[in-house]
């Protein structure tokens, strides 16, 4: 049986990169493929597992600035994306939260879609990526036609794939708003091996994540700033750093970009990790219960799924700094047991989901 698989692109080792990274795990023969590829070298061992880091990239990949903003090239996604020849594959696996899913497929093949959203930028972060964006004038009207093309090209494109599996029932409910189409569910791998239990916490809370403007890093550090007895450690850079060191009081610590190491080790110390962005599923905080540490959350979108509410966790549920604070206020009445955080983090490893999803493909494909 050959297999392609075809991700959205490789910039950067993320969440995604994790679920590409299992599919490899489970098998070796794949054929890649991706509009661009700009993947460090020191992740390509990991993402590709060693065995093959050769991709096939399209067009783009050669355009002037693609390496630094590849998005700048939205309207010519779908040309390019369609652009490879697919032919010749019996299973084609896309691992799809832009326009993976949209390559082109015969009716003599099976083309499986791992899907970690539907294009959030063109239907649920639409008016956001336009306010954020301050695009007026021209620009602004450019942007929306183009963002309108892109909608009824995604929509077209989901017809071509044969099988669906989203990464949450959160993610599930809106490809049925979007496409109308049926998923079924299975998490994203956490590789919770390397998140080890610490039983010995120290007095300090932890929040982890580029800072783009969705993470609300911005908000936890200006919600801990009215908190000045309790201490924060905020790990990340992007963007959105100089707005957060504005707003960032004595008692908060701004680590910057730390190592894999020296960031599980923060994780397995805090007294209890922070997360207040709207995820699809969010795998930090599975990696943060792993280490036994509780997750504040915001109490929507993949979050609900995997932090049980008074055992390995808890909520707020608006992203105001005066929610975070009642959050954490509320979170310090609670006495958690760093072995019961650890067990609901358990129902997420890797070894389940390179499982479940070998096994929907092997039904699939009649194997």
């Amino acid at each position: 049986m050959k297999k392609a698989l075809v991700a959205d692109w490789y910039y950067v080792n993320g969440g995604a990169e994790k679920v590409i990274h299992s599919f490899n795990n489970i098998w070796d023969d794949f054929e890649h493929y991706a509009l661009i590829d700009f993947l460090p070298e020191k992740d390509r061992a990991y993402v590709f597992n060693g065995i093959s880091d050769k991709v096939h990239t399209s067009f783009i990949q050669n355009l002037p600035t693609a390496s630094s903003n590849h998005r700048k090239f939205l309207e010519l996604f779908p040309k390019a994306i369609e652009q490879f020849d697919l032919t010749n594959f019996d299973l084609v696996v896309s691992s799809s939260a832009s326009v993976a899913k949209g390559v082109l497929t015969n009716a003599n093949q099976v083309h499986i879609s791992y899907m970690h959203s539907p294009m959030r930028y063109a239907w649920d972060l639409y008016f956001q990526y336009l306010r954020e964006a301050k695009l007026k004038g021209i620009k602004g009207w450019y942007a929306k036609r183009v963002l309108h093309k892109i909608r009824l090209w995604d929509v077209l494109n989901t017809n071509r794939v044969d099988h669906i599996v989203a990464n949450s029932k959160y993610i599930a409910k809106r490809i049925n708003k979007v496409y109308r189409r049926e998923a079924t569910v299975i998490y994203p791998p956490v590789d919770i091996a390397n998140f080890s239990l610490e039983l010995n916490k120290e007095e300090y809370y932890l929040t982890a994540s580029r800072m783009v403007p969705y993470k609300k890093i911005d908000l936890i550090v200006e919600a801990f700033s009215k908190m000045a007895e309790k201490k924060l450690l905020v790990i990340g850079d992007g963007p959105e750093m100089e707005k957060v060191k504005k707003k960032a009081g004595v008692n908060i610590e701004l680590l910057g970009h730390v190592s894999y190491q020296d960031m599980i080790s923060y994780m397995q110390k805090a007294k209890a990790f922070v997360f207040a962005a709207e995820e699809d599923f969010g795998i930090v905080p599975v990696e943060a219960q792993a280490c036994g540490t509780p997750v504040l959350a915001f109490g929507k979108g993949g979050a609900l799924e995997t932090v049980e509410d008074g055992v390995s966790g808890s909520f707020f549920y608006e992203q105001t700094v005066a929610s975070i604070v009642d959050g954490v206020e509320k979170m310090d009445k609670f006495e958690f047991k760093s072995d019961l955080v650890r067990d609901n983090a358990e129902k997420f490893a890797k070894d389940r989901f390179e499982k479940e999803f070998q096994e929907f493909v092997d039904t699939k494909m009649n194997i």
